[in-house]
């Protein structure tokens, strides 16, 4: 390794290039696993194909990203929210096959871009983000989450549930008195613990349904969607126009989620690996997933969360839990048990994930010392994160823009656009310069004898 990847990042527990023994390496592998989990089984369920090869297609796509990334970037990505309404059309009107190539076109695009940025580098991001952007961007990442957390923690088919509360507040409380009140490993491994401690609380209030472990088999081969052999080729334009825009849009959350890796880990990723190749990663993941029947892949804000409050950085640790993916979609019993998590207890553990990485927005901001009484600063800041947490979004026909990528696109407007000083505070400081010259003038026509 250079002397550069062997710098430590002293706040990091288990830094990015550190192995930690095997039996706890295991333990916080599959904690990062059950934080990603509900996720990434959540979009094949709301579009209709197999939850087991979206995890085969999460863990084998991590796995990819690392080894095009050179094991440098601890990310882990799971199934993208962002084609799901897309998805379900297209499922509706052609079936699988017409996702599977808009899947494959939309990272062929990602591709693309990446080749792109490695010829003409990468050396824009930091003019074109620069932390007045970054930190409310990743702001919006996390708190564009709050409701889901929310609905997830106090929402039983639509309705209001008092027991599905109290089970993801007492999620949440475990959760933090495995933070606080323990060292050690076991303080590393307080989500996980967290996460036990509701599901055994969520079994004694009945609301764990264990017929989907029943049911499974011990072993079972995800049932794959392949090209050219579960079905016949054939070109669907409209998945491919319907598709392949939206990977401009995860382009997006992807760098808003490398920035707060860059952030946690004290490095800068874009340029070493390099933007060119997490792009590349992202991209050659999610045409896998289109191969094999899965939904496209993206970087995870959840395990990002899970990074920041653990300080566990280690790339050894997701790729343990991008193996821990690959076996469990083999094992159906296992996939079945995590799959039969309750929602309030995924939706406790989400406030304390989601929140964290909101705060590392503020920490970009407090570190760089954006001063805020300055107007620009504060103009571009309250834009984002109003349109980006209020969730607002761009519809154009059946393109849309997502809130975290609206306002990142407005965010790098504004600071492209707006000048340093605003025409009042240009005047303001005109104003007190030609004070502070009348009394410097003041002072010298009338000296003062001191003798």
């Amino acid at each position: 390794m250079s002397k550069k990847e062997n710098f430590r990042n002293p706040d990091a527990i288990l830094d990015v290039y550190e192995k930690p023994e095997f039996g706890q390496g295991v333990l916080l592998s599959l904690q990062h696993m059950f934080a990603m989990f509900g996720s990434t089984v959540l979009v094949p369920i709301l579009i209709g194909i197999n939850p087991s090869i979206a995890l085969l297609s999460s863990g084998i796509g991590t796995l990819v990203h690392m080894i095009l990334t050179h094991f440098k970037i601890p990310a882990y990505l799971g199934s993208s929210f962002a084609f799901v309404a897309t998805m379900q059309a297209l499922m509706k009107a052609d079936g699988y096959p017409a996702v599977a190539q808009g899947a494959i076109a939309s990272g062929l695009v990602y591709v693309i871009v990446a080749l792109i940025i490695a010829k003409v580098g990468s050396g824009w991001v930091n003019k074109v983000l620069p932390p007045i952007v970054v930190g409310p961007i990743i702001i919006v990442i996390g708190l564009s989450l709050a409701t889901t957390a929310a609905n997830d923690a106090m929402m039983n088919n639509q309705k209001y549930d008092l027991t599905y509360f109290g089970v993801a507040i007492f999620t949440l409380v475990m959760t933090l008195v495995f933070q606080m009140c323990f060292k050690g490993f076991t303080s590393l491994v307080s989500i996980m613990l967290g996460i036990i401690c509701g599901y055994v609380l969520a079994c004694f209030l009945g609301i764990v349904d264990f017929s989907g472990v029943e049911k499974a088999a011990w072993f079972s081969i995800p049932s794959l969607d392949v090209m050219g052999i579960s079905y016949h080729f054939k070109w669907y334009p409209a998945a491919i126009l319907a598709m392949a825009p939206i990977a401009f849009v995860t382009m997006t959350e992807h760098m808003g989620h490398i920035m707060v890796l860059n952030s946690l880990t004290k490095r800068n990723f874009f340029k070493n690996p390099g933007l060119h190749r997490t792009m590349m990663g992202d991209g050659i993941s999610t045409i896998i997933a289109g191969f094999i029947g899965g939904p496209p892949t993206t970087s995870y804000g959840e395990n990002i969360g899970v990074l920041a409050m653990t300080k566990v950085h280690s790339v050894w640790v997701l790729a343990g839990a991008a193996v821990c993916a690959i076996i469990f979609s083999f094992v159906g019993k296992l996939a079945a048990l995590i799959e039969s998590i309750p929602m309030p207890v995924i939706g406790g553990i989400s406030f304390l994930l989601f929140g964290t990485i909101a705060s590392n927005g503020l920490k970009i901001l407090v570190d760089d010392n954006v001063d805020f009484g300055e107007k620009r600063n504060m103009l571009i800041a309250s834009v984002i994160l109003v349109i980006g947490i209020g969730g607002a979004y761009l519809q154009l026909g059946n393109f849309q823009l997502t809130s975290v990528a609206l306002s990142t696109i407005i965010g790098i407007i504004l600071n492209w656009v707006l000048p340093k000083k605003a025409a009042s505070e240009k005047a303001l400081e005109e104003k007190n310069k030609q004070k502070q010259d009348g009394k410097i003038y003041g002072s010298l026509s009338n000296p003062v004898d001191n003798e």
